[in-house]
Protein backbone atom coordinates (compact mmCIF):
# COMPACT_ATOMS: atom_id res chain seq x y z
CA UNK A 1 0.00 0.00 0.00
CA UNK A 2 1.29 3.44 -0.89
CA UNK A 3 2.33 5.73 1.93
CA UNK A 4 0.89 9.24 1.89
CA UNK A 5 3.57 11.92 1.96
CA UNK A 6 3.47 14.47 4.74
CA UNK A 7 1.28 17.43 3.84
CA UNK A 8 -0.23 17.44 0.37
CA UNK A 9 0.32 14.56 -2.05
CA UNK A 10 3.55 14.86 -4.01
CA UNK A 11 3.35 15.83 -7.69
CA UNK A 12 5.69 14.19 -10.17
CA UNK A 13 6.09 16.21 -13.35
CA UNK A 14 7.80 13.99 -15.90
CA UNK A 15 7.77 12.28 -19.26
CA UNK A 16 7.01 8.60 -19.65
CA UNK A 17 10.16 7.76 -21.63
CA UNK A 18 12.60 10.08 -19.86
CA UNK A 19 15.17 7.97 -18.01
CA UNK A 20 15.42 10.51 -15.20
CA UNK A 21 11.64 10.60 -14.76
CA UNK A 22 11.59 6.80 -14.91
CA UNK A 23 14.28 6.47 -12.22
CA UNK A 24 12.35 8.78 -9.91
CA UNK A 25 9.16 6.77 -10.47
CA UNK A 26 11.13 3.65 -9.56
CA UNK A 27 12.34 5.28 -6.36
CA UNK A 28 8.86 6.50 -5.36
CA UNK A 29 7.32 3.10 -6.06
CA UNK A 30 10.06 1.18 -4.21
CA UNK A 31 9.52 3.42 -1.18
CA UNK A 32 5.75 3.05 -1.40
CA UNK A 33 5.15 6.79 -1.58
CA UNK A 34 1.92 8.15 -3.01
CA UNK A 35 2.17 10.77 -5.78
CA UNK A 36 0.20 12.35 -8.58
CA UNK A 37 1.69 11.77 -12.03
CA UNK A 38 1.51 14.97 -14.11
CA UNK A 39 2.93 14.44 -17.62
CA UNK A 40 5.19 16.98 -19.34
CA UNK A 41 5.46 16.55 -23.10
CA UNK A 42 9.14 16.86 -24.01
CA UNK A 43 8.41 16.49 -27.71
CA UNK A 44 6.42 19.73 -27.53
CA UNK A 45 9.04 21.38 -25.26
CA UNK A 46 6.54 21.95 -22.46
CA UNK A 47 9.44 21.85 -19.99
CA UNK A 48 10.85 25.01 -21.58
CA UNK A 49 7.69 27.07 -21.18
CA UNK A 50 7.47 29.91 -18.68
CA UNK A 51 4.88 28.10 -16.57
CA UNK A 52 7.37 25.29 -16.00
CA UNK A 53 10.67 27.19 -15.79
CA UNK A 54 9.23 29.64 -13.27
CA UNK A 55 9.14 26.66 -10.91
CA UNK A 56 12.16 24.77 -12.27
CA UNK A 57 14.76 27.06 -13.91
CA UNK A 58 16.64 24.03 -15.25
CA UNK A 59 13.76 23.45 -17.67
CA UNK A 60 14.12 19.70 -17.30
CA UNK A 61 12.23 16.71 -16.00
CA UNK A 62 11.56 15.33 -13.56
CA UNK A 63 10.31 17.93 -11.16
CA UNK A 64 8.89 16.76 -7.85
CA UNK A 65 6.64 19.13 -5.93
CA UNK A 66 6.84 18.08 -2.29
CA UNK A 67 6.57 19.79 1.08
CA UNK A 68 5.91 23.16 -0.56
CA UNK A 69 8.97 23.09 -2.80
CA UNK A 70 9.52 22.36 -6.50
CA UNK A 71 12.52 20.03 -6.58
CA UNK A 72 14.72 19.38 -9.63
CA UNK A 73 17.55 16.95 -10.48
CA UNK A 74 16.54 13.32 -10.08
CA UNK A 75 19.56 12.05 -8.15
CA UNK A 76 19.27 14.80 -5.55
CA UNK A 77 15.54 14.14 -5.27
CA UNK A 78 16.05 10.42 -4.72
CA UNK A 79 18.56 11.01 -1.93
CA UNK A 80 16.22 13.60 -0.41
CA UNK A 81 13.38 11.06 -0.47
CA UNK A 82 15.52 8.57 1.42
CA UNK A 83 16.31 11.17 4.09
CA UNK A 84 12.83 12.69 4.33
CA UNK A 85 11.03 9.31 4.28
CA UNK A 86 13.42 6.81 5.88
CA UNK A 87 11.02 3.85 5.71
CA UNK A 88 11.89 1.34 2.96
CA UNK A 89 15.36 2.87 2.46
CA UNK A 90 16.87 2.77 -1.02
CA UNK A 91 20.44 3.02 0.23
CA UNK A 92 21.91 0.32 2.52
CA UNK A 93 22.81 1.08 6.13
CA UNK A 94 26.30 -0.37 5.71
CA UNK A 95 28.84 2.33 4.78
CA UNK A 96 30.70 0.29 2.15
CA UNK A 97 27.49 -0.97 0.57
CA UNK A 98 26.20 2.60 0.37
CA UNK A 99 29.40 3.60 -1.38
CA UNK A 100 29.09 0.74 -3.87
CA UNK A 101 25.48 1.63 -4.69
CA UNK A 102 26.47 5.25 -5.26
CA UNK A 103 29.57 4.35 -7.29
CA UNK A 104 27.54 2.33 -9.77
CA UNK A 105 24.48 4.60 -9.86
CA UNK A 106 26.49 7.78 -10.35
CA UNK A 107 28.54 6.15 -13.10
CA UNK A 108 25.30 5.88 -15.05
CA UNK A 109 23.86 9.24 -14.00
CA UNK A 110 26.98 11.33 -14.58
CA UNK A 111 28.65 9.58 -17.51
CA UNK A 112 25.64 8.67 -19.64
CA UNK A 113 22.86 11.19 -19.14
CA UNK A 114 24.76 14.24 -20.45
CA UNK A 115 25.79 12.87 -23.88
CA UNK A 116 22.60 10.86 -24.39
CA UNK A 117 19.75 13.16 -23.38
CA UNK A 118 17.16 14.40 -25.86
CA UNK A 119 18.55 17.94 -26.44
CA UNK A 120 21.97 16.52 -27.34
CA UNK A 121 20.49 13.98 -29.75
CA UNK A 122 18.41 16.71 -31.39
CA UNK A 123 21.48 18.96 -31.62
CA UNK A 124 23.42 16.26 -33.47
CA UNK A 125 20.69 16.24 -36.11
CA UNK A 126 19.81 19.92 -36.40
CA UNK A 127 23.26 21.51 -36.04
CA UNK A 128 25.52 18.78 -37.44
CA UNK A 129 23.15 17.16 -39.93
CA UNK A 130 23.62 13.67 -38.56
CA UNK A 131 21.28 10.91 -39.68
CA UNK A 132 19.33 8.74 -37.25
CA UNK A 133 21.76 5.90 -37.94
CA UNK A 134 24.67 8.14 -36.97
CA UNK A 135 22.88 9.24 -33.80
CA UNK A 136 22.24 5.60 -32.91
CA UNK A 137 25.96 4.84 -33.31
CA UNK A 138 26.78 7.81 -31.05
CA UNK A 139 24.31 6.53 -28.47
CA UNK A 140 25.66 2.98 -28.42
CA UNK A 141 29.28 4.21 -28.28
CA UNK A 142 28.72 6.14 -25.06
CA UNK A 143 26.62 3.36 -23.57
CA UNK A 144 29.48 0.89 -24.05
CA UNK A 145 31.97 3.32 -22.48
CA UNK A 146 30.10 3.02 -19.17
CA UNK A 147 28.09 -0.19 -19.32
CA UNK A 148 31.14 -2.33 -20.17
CA UNK A 149 33.06 -1.41 -16.98
CA UNK A 150 29.81 -1.51 -15.02
CA UNK A 151 29.39 -5.14 -16.02
CA UNK A 152 32.97 -5.82 -14.98
CA UNK A 153 32.32 -4.29 -11.56
CA UNK A 154 29.17 -6.38 -11.11
CA UNK A 155 31.21 -9.48 -11.99
CA UNK A 156 33.86 -8.55 -9.43
CA UNK A 157 31.12 -8.22 -6.81
CA UNK A 158 29.53 -11.54 -7.89
CA UNK A 159 26.13 -9.90 -7.94
CA UNK A 160 23.04 -12.07 -8.17
CA UNK A 161 19.51 -10.79 -8.86
CA UNK A 162 20.10 -7.44 -7.12
CA UNK A 163 23.17 -5.51 -6.06
CA UNK A 164 22.37 -6.42 -2.46
CA UNK A 165 19.43 -8.21 -0.83
CA UNK A 166 16.70 -6.12 -2.49
CA UNK A 167 16.37 -3.56 -5.30
CA UNK A 168 17.19 0.00 -4.30
CA UNK A 169 19.14 3.09 -5.31
CA UNK A 170 21.32 1.44 -7.95
CA UNK A 171 18.53 -0.55 -9.58
CA UNK A 172 16.29 2.53 -9.75
CA UNK A 173 18.97 4.22 -11.88
CA UNK A 174 20.05 1.17 -13.90
CA UNK A 175 16.69 -0.10 -15.17
CA UNK A 176 15.66 3.11 -17.00
CA UNK A 177 19.06 3.26 -18.68
CA UNK A 178 18.68 -0.32 -19.89
CA UNK A 179 15.21 0.50 -21.21
CA UNK A 180 16.57 3.35 -23.33
CA UNK A 181 19.62 1.32 -24.36
CA UNK A 182 17.39 -1.42 -25.75
CA UNK A 183 15.41 1.20 -27.69
CA UNK A 184 18.66 2.06 -29.50
CA UNK A 185 19.54 -1.55 -30.22
CA UNK A 186 22.30 -1.95 -27.63
CA UNK A 187 23.44 -5.57 -27.27
CA UNK A 188 23.41 -6.98 -23.73
CA UNK A 189 24.33 -10.54 -24.73
CA UNK A 190 27.82 -10.11 -23.25
CA UNK A 191 26.47 -8.60 -20.02
CA UNK A 192 24.92 -11.47 -18.05
CA UNK A 193 25.09 -9.70 -14.67
CA UNK A 194 23.36 -6.59 -15.96
CA UNK A 195 20.74 -8.63 -17.81
CA UNK A 196 20.02 -10.77 -14.74
CA UNK A 197 19.41 -7.69 -12.61
CA UNK A 198 17.11 -6.31 -15.30
CA UNK A 199 15.05 -9.49 -15.40
CA UNK A 200 14.76 -9.66 -11.61
CA UNK A 201 13.69 -6.01 -11.34
CA UNK A 202 11.10 -6.23 -14.08
CA UNK A 203 9.38 -9.00 -12.09
CA UNK A 204 8.95 -6.63 -9.11
CA UNK A 205 5.55 -4.83 -9.01
CA UNK A 206 7.15 -1.48 -8.12
CA UNK A 207 9.19 -1.53 -11.33
CA UNK A 208 6.18 -2.66 -13.33
CA UNK A 209 4.17 0.34 -12.08
CA UNK A 210 7.08 2.68 -12.90
CA UNK A 211 7.62 1.26 -16.41
CA UNK A 212 7.00 3.60 -19.38
CA UNK A 213 4.39 1.17 -20.72
CA UNK A 214 2.25 1.83 -17.63
CA UNK A 215 2.31 5.64 -17.79
CA UNK A 216 -0.71 7.76 -18.73
CA UNK A 217 1.24 9.83 -21.28
CA UNK A 218 2.45 6.79 -23.19
CA UNK A 219 0.67 7.13 -26.57
CA UNK A 220 -0.23 3.45 -26.45
CA UNK A 221 -2.41 4.15 -23.39
CA UNK A 222 -4.39 6.97 -24.97
CA UNK A 223 -7.80 6.48 -26.56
Amino acid sequence: MAIRALGSVMELHGYYRSSTSYRLRCALELKGLDYDNLPVNLLESEQKGTAFTSRNPFGSVPMLVADGRSRAQSMAIIEWLDEAYPDAPLLPTDLEQRYTARELAYAIATELHAPLNLPVLKYLKTEYGQSQDAVDIWYRHWLARTLDPLEQRLAQLRVSDFLFDKPGFFEAVLIPQIYNARRFGFDFSDKPYTARIEAACLAVPAFQRAHPDAQPDNPANKD
